[in-house]
């Protein structure tokens, strides 16, 4: 409908307007512009002026165009919706309003899900596009505040106990924290317990939707956030504060008897597989185009339930596992719910259960959610549902859905995969029950492989209960490294299977282990991928540089296969050329070689020896030019203020070169050589002084608390004691090791610690050019 403009020139009528034209605009103060009404509605919703909702029209106006344009009446009863919803409006009316707008966009969903929708695949949905364009959807403010009242959101927990209200409350509830700017605590919801234990199943994992924003700590939104100094002015002020409100949620669901028993089992539970695949990723990427969350294939199953009993069909929706061989009734084919449904319904539904407990994993009752696990055998159970659900062999092909690029991890398919691949990481990060990975022949196998090596079994092998362990031919672990070998060269899974397998390797170094994982393997397939497909994606090299580091490091047979596998100086160029590409990806790697190497040079051994005369990489690190080199660099990318989880390896693989050069007594030379590369890159104090400041930093926040002392800690034989000049430093990081440094026999006059000995030698170089930081906040080591 076009408006007539006023006559250019017409003094009269300039800035006036008919009587017509101000009832049809209902008094909007901009002045009416040809066109029509449907563009100016889209056109005031980009742009948040002039038409923007049906509350602008009169209704008189809105009754003649709906006659012409089939509305449905839908912008009428909006604008009747917007003048009765206010705070002493006549809320039953609304209530009447609303009953009426919901069946004309729920038969608009029924259309679209049901196995109709497939002869009419270009059809638009009118209703709902109405219904958008008129300003029914008009959420954000109104959850905004909704959120400011907290007595409100708690009473919203009360709501659920209805099945009824449960959706439309989960609904708001989700809603309502993602706009909180403070987190609620469970604690303060009435008979908590009470309410999540009377849930069914799929009330549960509806729930876990919530639940993983109320047990998750808050983003402050800052861009420095990442950063040791944030993150450690930030852990002071939640020392003075106490726990957050986490840690108090997650504890809450933990006291709640029988919570993670049932998340194991729905984490667990089979799903029905449709007979025929052919066009289930066709029909998995229609869903997920439409339809973003579970909670939404609830409301509509729960829909067509309701509409099928009020028109006396025989159609019923069998919940996500059931099937026809239950002795469930057949339902026609026009109005049956795509098996494809059912299967994502579960898909979505496992999604929010792993992540809930990968949250839970690593908390502060982490080793209570390990016991619980294992109990409740959550690790043979994904392995018995990985070849049907989780990894099925037709996926790969659904890496990129319609709209989305190669690099998007959107699908549901694709997140619950990566979902599963964290859990295993922080399942097997450091803890003992990471053999239940595996299955009685392969803990077997692990046993005969420290048998033959004529070295002690693995204590945690021992201990390991062995009714809780991976039933089937294969094991998870292994499974895991099947597909991880078949994974496309541009697959983003590269990262994180490489991570969830690096995690079993992770902590006290395990002969066996290496080798259970290098006789499948693993070390080649590494390789192929560094070099012969010479990746480019920096997150994947340097998964791939770590989990080849924790691979390689004290065994002489990795070192073998290494050597065999770069058997010309060309790929032995393009493997150096990947690690020099970027240092804060690889110097993990070239950390443990040194470390290996150090190892290797103080054994009286056959084999040894013949690695040590054979191994390129070995003998391109023990080169005095390489370690300079590597140590230039290395300091010279980090600096205090920019130190995170990421690059604060650089300064400790830094410190493990100064480390053994002091044990070998060239400390002062290392020194030395260093301030002569500083002169020779025209900065001469800026290396020097950035390496004291660092020193100081990691001195001051590494080596003054017992706690942090403790993560230093690990796994090399004889540990490093005292050498970092700290109380109870025994090693450099947690999972990469010490290489033996012997101090001396009992008694034996001790050297300065390093520590002290290094910024000793530095202000002699230096003098009093260098000038120390001023001591910060603690920090808390990381993996890396």
């Amino acid at each position: 409908m076009a408006a007539a403009p006023v006559a250019a020139g017409s003094g009269a009528g300039r800035g006036r307007r008919s009587a017509a034209t101000v009832a049809a605009w209902g008094g909007w103060g901009g002045r009416p512009r040809p066109g029509n009404i449907l563009l100016q509605l889209r056109q005031g919703q980009l742009t948040g002026r002039g038409l923007v909702r049906a509350v602008q029209f009169t209704e008189t106006f809105l009754m003649e165009r709906d006659k012409q344009s089939k509305w449905s009446g839908i912008p009428q009863l909006l604008l009747k919706l917007h003048t009765t919803s206010h705070l002493h409006s006549d809320f039953v009316e609304c209530q009447n309003i609303l009953k009426e707008i919901s069946p004309l966009l729920s038969m608009e969903a029924m259309a679209f899900v049901t196995e109709e929708r497939k002869l009419t695949q270009e059809t638009t949905y009118p209703n709902t596009y109405i219904f958008d364009l008129f300003g029914g959807v008009d959420t954000e403010g109104v959850t905004k505040r909704l959120a400011e009242k907290n007595d409100f959101v708690i009473f919203l927990f009360t709501l659920m106990t209805s099945k009824k209200t449960f959706l439309q409350t989960a609904t708001l509830i989700e809603d309502i924290l993602g706009v909180k700017k403070e987190m609620i605590r469970l604690d303060e919801v009435p008979n908590l317990s009470s309410l999540v234990s009377n849930f069914d199943q799929q009330q549960l994992a509806n729930f876990c939707r919530i639940l993983a924003v109320t047990i998750s700590e808050m983003d402050t939104g800052n861009d420095d956030k990442h950063t040791l100094l944030a993150k450690n002015a930030q852990q002071k002020k939640s020392l003075s504060l106490g726990p957050s409100a986490a840690e108090i949620n997650q504890a809450a669901l933990l006291s709640i008897p029988g919570f993670v028993e049932r998340l194991c089992k729905l984490a667990t539970r089979k799903v029905s597989e449709s007979t025929g695949t052919a066009s289930f990723l066709q029909e998995l990427e229609e869903w997920y185009t439409w339809l973003d969350n579970a909670l939404v294939l609830d409301a509509l199953m729960r829909v067509a339930n309701e509409e099928s009993e009020h028109n006396q069909a025989s159609i019923v929706f069998p919940p996500p596992g059931a099937s026809e061989e239950n002795g469930l009734p057949h339902t026609s084919a026009r109005t049956q719910l795509p098996q494809s449904m059912k299967i994502m319904h579960e898909i979505m539904y496992k999604l929010e259960v792993l992540y809930v407990l990968c949250v839970l994993l690593m908390g502060r009752q982490r080793n209570q959610v390990h016991r619980m696990i294992a109990e409740f055998k959550l690790i043979p159970g994904l392995n018995n549902l990985f070849d049907k659900l989780i990894w099925r062999k037709h996926s790969a092909s659904a890496l990129v859905l319609h709209g989305h690029n190669q690099n998007c991890d959107c699908s549901p398919d694709i997140t619950l995969k990566i979902q599963f691949l964290r859990l295993l990481q922080s399942f097997s990060d450091h803890h003992e029950n990471k053999y239940l990975l595996l299955n009685n022949q392969e803990l077997n196998e692990l046993s005969a492989i420290s048998l033959k090596a004529n070295i002690p079994e693995v204590e945690a092998v021992l201990n390991t209960d062995r009714s809780l362990v991976c039933d089937g031919k294969r094991g998870l672990l292994t499974r895991l490294l099947q597909v991880m070998k078949k994974e496309p060269a541009e697959s983003s899974f590269r990262f994180w299977q490489a991570r969830a397998v690096e995690s079993f390797l992770r902590g006290t170094t395990s002969y066996a282990d290496q080798m259970f994982l290098l006789k499948r393997g693993l070390l080649e397939h590494i390789l192929y991928c560094i070099v012969d497909s010479e990746c480019k994606s920096r997150d994947v090299l340097q998964s791939y540089f770590d989990l080849l580091g924790e691979l390689m490091k004290f065994n002489v047979d990795a070192f073998k296969r290494f050597n065999k596998y770069i058997n010309t100086d060309a790929k032995f160029q393009v493997f150096l050329k990947q690690i020099n590409s970027s240092l804060v990806d690889s110097n993990m790697l070239v950390r443990c070689v040194t470390l290996s190497l150090d190892r290797f040079e103080n054994q009286v051994d056959m084999k040894v020896a013949e690695v040590l005369s054979e191994c390129r990489l070995l003998a391109y690190i023990s080169q005095v030019p390489t370690q300079m080199s590597f140590l230039f660099r290395l300091i010279n990318i980090i600096h205090v203020q920019t130190l995170t989880q990421e690059n604060v390896s650089c300064l400790n693989t830094s410190l493990v070169i100064l480390m053994l050069a002091r044990r070998k007594e060239r400390l002062p030379l290392y020194l030395r050589l260093l301030q002569r590369m500083e002169h020779s890159k025209k900065y001469p104090g800026f290396l020097l002084n950035n390496f004291h400041n660092l020193l100081r930093f990691w001195q001051q926040h590494y080596l003054h608390k017992d706690k942090d002392s403790t993560c230093l800690e690990n796994v090399s034989a004889p540990p490093l004691k005292g050498v970092m000049g700290g109380p109870r430093t025994q090693g450099l990081s947690e999972g990469c090791p010490g290489a033996g440094l012997d101090l001396g026999p009992p008694g034996a006059p001790q050297p300065l610690p390093l520590c002290p000995e290094l910024l000793h030698q530095l202000l002699i170089l230096e003098g009093d050019s260098v000038h120390p930081v001023e001591p910060g906040p603690a920090v808390t080591l990381c993996s890396r």
